[in-house]
Order: C-alpha cells, then sequence, then structure tokens
C-alpha cells in the first residue's frame, strides 16, 4: 500500500492521555490509515515527514473563540493554524451570527469583541446570506475553511431575532410566544450542528451601532425563567451550555451550579467563565476549584471552567481600555463615541476626582486590579517613557499615577501602548488551575480583542510549563495528560469528533519541536489579517510547531507558511456537527437520572 503522507519516527500521543510512543503514521485520504510500531514501506509516498526527536499530537481545538466575522471573510485563520490549532469553536459569549440580520450581528459582536464596525458590518452585509439555522449550516458546509469549525447559538442573537433588538435590550420581559419561539429556534440549531447555546450575566460588555449603542448584551436582561426554559432542552438533548457569572458581584455562579446538578435528572453538560488566578481577586482560583469539585462530586453535574495558560496579559492604547466597564467613572468614558470628547472628558478636573475615587473602590473590583503601578508602557513617541508605569513617571512630574497616566494619553492618543497583566502570573497557582479536573484551557477569545489580547498560541504554552516544570524536576502533569487536555479531552467534553489520532480519525494533526517551546512564546507582535486589512497583536514562536496537518493536508509548514489553496479551496478543515446531541425524538426518552460524572 502506499500512503499520502508518512509521518516516522515522532513521538506519537493519541490525545487520551497514554504516554507518548514511538510511530510510524500512515495517512490515506484525509484519515489516520495505520499507526505503526515498525518503519513503513515509503514507496509511492508523496510526503515523507521525519518527525525524529518531535513529537506528532492530535490537532488542538480552541473551544472559546470569536472568529465569526474573520472565518466568513477570510476562513484559513492562519493565525491559530500555525499554532496548531485545528478544531475552533464560534457563537461564544452570547454572541453569534446564525439568525439575526447583518446589522444587529455586528453591533451584537463588534463593540464587545473590540473588532471596528466599520469593517465588520460590510462584511456581513455582503456574505450573510442566510436567516436560520439550516442555511447557517449550508453556508459552511459549503465554505473553504481552514481549520474545522463547530458552533454555539448565541443567545443575545436569539433573543434579537425573536423579539428584535430594542426589545431585547430592555426589561420588557419575552411573552409566551415568543418564549416558544426561542426554544423552537434552539431546537432548529441543535438539528442543524450547533452544540449548545451560549449565554451571558454579566452586563460589562456593551452594544455597538446606533440602536441600542452602549446597552448590555440582550442575555444580560433575560430573567432565570427564560434561560431555565432554554437549558431544559439543552439538557434534554445532551447539549451544552457555555455561560459567564456576573464579572463584578459573581453571586450568580451558584444559580448556574443549580442548573448543572445531576440529582435526579439528566445533568446540564456546563463550560463557564473562566477560572483565572486574578491579580483584583488573589484567592478567586480556590472558589473557582472548589466550586467545580462541588457541581461534579456533590451535585453530580457535568460543569467545567475555562481557563487560560499562560498570564493574561493585555496590550492596550491610550483611553482604549474595556475594563473601563468596571466603574462608573469608566463606563462616562466607554459610552464617548467622539475621540476628541473623550479625550476632553478626561482634563475636567471633576471627572478625574470622581475616576480616581472609583479606580480605589474594592467592592466593584472585576477583572482588571486597577493598579497603575503596574502598567507599563511600551511604545510611545517620546521613547524615554518606555519600560516605565504610570506610578514612576507621574512621580517624575510630581503627578498622582491617574492624572500622568491620562496627561500622557492625551498628548499621544493611540500612540501610547501600554500593557498590563491581570493575572494568572503565579505560575504554581497556575499550575494548580491547569490541572484541576474541573478546568478546561480555553477562553484564547482568537479572532477578538485584535490590538490587546494575543492568545493564539495557548496550546504552545500549556505544553511549555509541563515541560519546563519536567525538566526541572518539579511535574506537575504528565506530558500525555497535558497533550490530552488541550485535544481528546476538549473535543469529548463538546461532543464533536476531533481531538485524537485513531485509525480511521480524521487526519488533524501537529508535529512539534520541543525544543522550541520557548519564552518566545509570550512575546506580543503585530500581523496583518489577512483579506480584513488591520493589524492585530500576536504571539508567534515559529521554532514550536514543524507542521499542522488539516484532513491529511499540510496546511501549515514551518519556513514555508502555508500552501496557496488554504482558505481558497474546500478540503482541509469542515464543520464539525455536534456528535452527542439527541436528536428531538430520542431526546424525549432520555431524561432518566445520570450518575456522578
Amino acid at each position: 500500500m502506499s500512503y499520502d503522507i508518512i509521518i516516522k519516527n515522532g513521538l506519537y500521543f493519541d490525545g487520551s492521555g497514554a504516554p507518548g510512543a514511538q510511530r510510524h503514521v500512515g495517512i490515506k485520504d484525509g484519515r489516520i490509515d495505520v499507526l505503526s510500531l515498525s518503519p513503513l514501506d515509503e514507496s509511492g509516498c508523496g510526503e515523507v515527514i521525519d518527525a525524529a526527536g518531535k513529537w506528532v499530537t492530535p490537532g488542538f481545538l480552541e473551544i472559546h473563540s470569536h472568529y465569526d466575522a474573520e472565518v466568513i471573510a477570510a476562513p484559513a485563520l492562519k493565525e491559530s493554524v500555525r499554532h496548531g490549532v485545528t478544531s475552533v469553536t464560534i457563537g461564544s459569549c452570547s454572541i453569534s451570527m446564525v439568525l439575526a440580520d447583518a446589522e444587529d450581528c455586528s453591533d451584537l459582536f463588534t463593540r464587545v469583541e473590540a473588532v471596528p464596525r466599520e469593517y465588520v458590518l460590510p462584511i456581513l452585509q455582503e456574505k450573510k446570506t442566510w436567516r436560520d439555522a439550516a442555511g447557517y449550516r449550508a453556508f459552511y458546509d459549503q465554505l473553504a475553511l481552514g481549520p474545522n469549525v463547530n458552533s454555539f447559538l448565541g443567545h443575545s442573537e436569539l433573543r434579537v431575532a425573536v423579539m428584535g433588538l430594542e426589545r431585547a435590550t430592555s426589561k420588557v420581559m419575552p411573552t409566551e410566544a415568543e418564549l416558544q419561539r426561542m426554544e423552537q429556534l434552539l431546537e432548529e440549531a441543535l438539528d442543524a450542528g450547533c452544540i449548545g447555546l451560549s449565554v451571558m450575566t454579566t452586563r460589562l460588555d456593551k452594544m455597538d451601532g446606533d440602536r441600542a449603542w452602549s446597552s448590555p448584551l440582550p442575555s444580560t436582561f433575560a430573567s432565570w425563567k427564560e434561560f431555565s426554559r432554554l437549558f431544559a432542552i439543552l439538557r434534554r438533548r445532551g447539549a451544552v451550555m457555555q455561560g459567564a457569572p456576573n464579572a463584578v458581584t459573581k453571586v450568580n455562579v451558584f444559580a448556574f451550579l443549580w442548573q448543572a446538578h445531576g440529582w435526579f435528572r439528566k445533568p446540564l453538560k456546563c463550560t463557564m467563565l473562566t477560572a483565572l488566578d486574578l491579580k483584583s481577586q488573589p484567592l478567586l482560583h480556590r472558589f473557582t476549584r472548589l466550586s467545580g469539585w462541588l457541581a461534579n462530586k456533590v451535585l453530580r453535574g457535568h460543569f467545567r471552567w475555562q481557563t487560560l495558560p499562560g498570564p493574561f496579559t493585555l496590550r492596550l492604547e491610550g483611553l482604549n481600555v474595556n475594563a473601563f466597564e468596571e466603574f462608573g467613572a469608566g463606563e462616562i468614558l466607554r459610552d464617548i463615541k467622539d475621540p476628541d470628547e473623550l479625550y476632553s472628558k478626561v482634563k475636567e478636573p471633576e471627572f478625574r476626582a470622581l475616576f480616581k475615587k472609583q479606580v480605589k473602590a474594592v467592592l466593584t473590583k472585576g477583572l482588571w486590579h486597577r493598579d497603575f503601578s503596574d502598567c507599563w508602557v511600551t511604545e510611545c513617541p517620546d521613547a524615554s517613557m518606555v519600560g516605565k508605569n504610570f506610578k514612576q513617571l507621574g512621580e517624575s512630574r510630581g503627578l498622582d499615577a491617574v492624572d500622568a497616566y491620562f496627561e500622557l494619553a492625551c498628548q499621544y492618543r493611540e500612540a501610547l501602548k501600554w500593557t498590563t497583566c491581570y493575572g494568572n502570573q503565579r505560575e504554581p497557582i497556575m499550575r494548580k488551575l491547569l490541572s484541576s479536573p474541573w478546568t478546561h484551557p480555553g477562553f484564547a477569545d482568537s479572532g477578538a480583542h485584535l490590538r490587546s489580547i494575543a492568545q493564539y498560541n495557548f496550546p504552545l504554552r500549556f505544553l511549555k510549563y509541563v515541560r519546563d516544570a519536567q525538566l526541572a524536576g518539579e511535574p506537575f502533569m504528565e506530558l500525555g495528560q497535558a497533550v490530552r487536555r488541550c485535544s481528546g479531552e476538549l473535543a469529548d467534553f463538546i461532543g464533536v469528533d476531533a481531538g485524537h489520532i485513531r485509525v480511521g480519525d480524521r487526519a488533524d494533526l501537529v508535529v512539534i519541536n520541543p525544543e522550541g517551546l520557548t519564552a518566545e512564546l509570550d512575546e506580543i507582535s503585530e500581523a496583518p489579517m489577512e483579506v480584513i486589512g488591520l493589524e492585530r497583536v500576536v504571539k508567534r514562536n515559529d521554532a514550536a510547531v514543524d507542521v499542522t496537518l488539516i484532513n491529511g493536508r499540510i496546511a501549515y509548514r514551518r519556513g514555508l507558511e502555508y500552501p496557496e489553496d488554504l482558505g481558497k479551496t474546500r478540503g482541509y478543515g469542515k464543520f464539525l456537527p455536534a456528535r452527542d446531541v439527541l436528536p428531538r425524538q430520542a431526546a424525549a426518552g432520555a431524561l432518566q437520572p445520570a450518575s456522578a460524572m
């Protein structure tokens, strides 16, 4: 037999958590044809990859992306493919592009995910011809995808499609007929292959456009009665709920835990945002791990927190700071559209006094620690500012740190680039989060926050931490388990056919050079977005991934980059329908209590 591709001599990990073992992998017609202990016959093989000294792993999954707009315009999604990600989940955080019209989808997405509306709206107006789940699925079935795609239905979009934008962003409750319509559309989305429903309860994310500018997302206006009716469908059919508790009070996390429980009923499969070691709340990581244990062991649920394998560092520009949404004075700034008015506002003494007072408030702290001594200038027309924090810059001018920040922002606007780390800076704590059975590596937000977040390479950073700990004689996880956490474990949880290397599986895999897992994985740079034309911040270390294969085709090769047809012709990624979601008829008899998972 001849193979299309042979990968020989590599340390092979199958995605199950098993230790690595040397194998020779034969790929034929896009699938794993053989996993051999002995060398394969290379006669007639079109491509032989020598992986001696390398790791051969399943392609990685990103279960929390915001590629919804980018994948429509530039479906190759090259920034993820170059880092070994072969499957991405869209429709996160209650925002999807399944049912509503182009303008509604744009206004839900662009401000929340910090992607300019003037770029996204024209793309959707040109490309989005569907208004139902069947049309959504049909679009992706014919799209020349790079990585595989699977999708949630977003609850904010569902509300807008049924209630209209104005009513969906008000305190008006849906009528019984509207609730029934939401239920029907959710059923249809699951029929079309969506993996579940994403919801949002934190009111920090705000709408774009003129019709509902600065309103919280529609999902945040829903009652728990509305959620419960939709969650009942997810539970009955075995679909996934992605949710986010209130980022400031966090109290409603207990409501989500109750929704997840499996006492005398089938549990609701839940993936929640997010388990981080925040500087603003240094004990929060204990609560997330404890609540995971409570949800799964005591309440018999199927519940996971999403975590990030790396420091949660943001690169910011001028006054463009999403975290300002967390307190009143900051919200005032975020509500101002006109840049001149925005920068004039921070010059007002009364406003500055209010801002300083609220920055110091403890009870309203969310993700951001609000410590301007931990905010560092990385780029500025005045090079003498670079490498200093705003407290240091203020002291040299006889100013408070906030005043120094505002003065420099007004002088240089977006040319003032600065960075701060929200959390995950304590590696021992991060190791506990990464090794917890109640967490999943995710929360990368790829495709969003283009100028501030650069987490596209998160699986490589996970592997780096595991390898570094082993080399230091302080292992906290076996390498096979680390690979599983970024591949097979995620695929099995959300219920899609991906994440494993077994005979008969689609050949989505990565060849990794472990010597390339270096500190360069955390260095931020800028790169253009294909087709769209924007510049985004990225973290790249091209020494780590040698080859990424999708459907048995080389989608990325170090040094040669991408094949010409990636994102232009079909044959690489595909839409991955939910494997574990029950058909409507079968789900009717599947409500018996489940044992602990």
